[in-house]
């Protein structure tokens, strides 16, 4: 989503939203600290990459607009978005990323053995302050996510330089690399303020479904100071994409290709140039538009300010590619 975008859910939300998103990067900062001065350095810096904290507000929206004043709301907030940032420091650890959101990660900056440590600083960290809600089934929640977050990480290792890759596969692989940690955040919320958890949750995995699409759409058209990474670093790594399995389906070169031949930006730039010339992109992209009208019209009966304010985040998720 854009910061524009950002912003008018959060007016929609009230000025409630401003304040629970402002505690929220406070209690993060405050978790990070006080566990050596090396552990504390990298975790902290994690936080301050920042981001739009979408999972977040996702979990104050599924409360309610303007969602119920509730310290168990706000720990849930800063649970799910410390296994957010956990998962990116183990994930650049597994692909050997030195840039995240244009910055040195944490791998490239203090190796893979701090990087490793952060990540389990952060995820021990969520389980600790969602523990302090009292909700088993809370921590259930955020439990079966890490335990999908890890099944789509083995996946997509599994899968690597797989161009004979199928759609629902790929799909699979989405949904618990990305969409589960999105489910979670809205029944999280919703659990908190007794809502219907289930109908927004499956909002939820829709609306993060859509954004794994089009952030692969973004690996291949670029630009990197827009993604934070080089173009094409999915390429590069030997992550297949649906832009790359729909475009063999359309170029019998591509087709042929082995990924491994794919050494250096510059044949990853290449090869992006000739996915994007067989129109795959705009596949991806309707793909991802399907999901979040279904998204849409799967929401159950709200209030018309906070359905309004979720089918913004559902629209944001797409408004990245345009």
């Amino acid at each position: 989503m854009s910061a524009a975008a950002v912003q008018t859910v959060v007016d929609l939300g009230g000025e409630e939203i401003l304040g629970l998103l402002a505690q929220t990067e406070r209690r993060m900062s405050e978790l990070a600290a006080g566990h050596g001065e090396l552990l504390a350095r990298y975790a902290g810096q994690t936080i301050a990459a920042g981001g739009k904290r979408l999972r977040p507000l996702l979990v104050f929206l599924a409360a309610g607009a303007p969602p119920p004043s509730s310290p168990g709301l706000l720990r849930a907030a800063v649970a799910v978005e410390l296994v957010h940032g956990a998962t990116l420091i183990h994930d650049d650890v597994l692909d050997g990323s030195s840039l995240r959101r244009g910055r040195p990660t944490v791998f490239a900056a203090g190796g893979r053995s701090m990087a490793i440590a952060t990540g389990d600083l952060l995820f021990s960290r969520a389980f600790a302050e969602l523990a302090a809600t009292g909700s088993v089934e809370a921590v259930r929640v955020l439990a079966r996510a890490s335990r999908e977050l890890a099944a789509g990480e083995v996946m997509q290792r599994a899968d690597a330089f797989a161009t004979n890759l199928g759609v629902e596969r790929y799909l699979e692989r989405c949904r618990l690399k990305t969409a589960v940690l999105f489910r979670a955040a809205c029944e999280l919320g919703a659990l908190q303020a007794g809502g219907p958890a289930d109908a927004l949750a499956g909002f939820g995995e829709q609306i993060g479904l859509a954004f794994q699409i089009l952030d692969d759409v973004l690996d291949v058209t670029g630009p990197s100071e827009r993604t934070g990474k080089p173009r094409g670093a999915d390429l590069l790594d030997g992550t297949v994409t649906l832009p790359l399995i729909v475009a063999s389906r359309r170029d019998p070169e591509i087709a042929a290709l082995d990924l491994r031949d794919i050494q250096t930006p510059a044949d990853a730039a290449r090869l992006s140039d000739r996915i994007a010339a067989t129109d795959a992109l705009d596949d991806a992209r309707n793909h991802a538009l399907g999901l979040v009208r279904g998204a849409k019209d799967s929401l159950p009966r709200l209030p018309r300010r906070q359905r309004t304010a979720l089918e913004l985040v559902a629209d944001g998720v797409v408004e990245r590619y345009t």
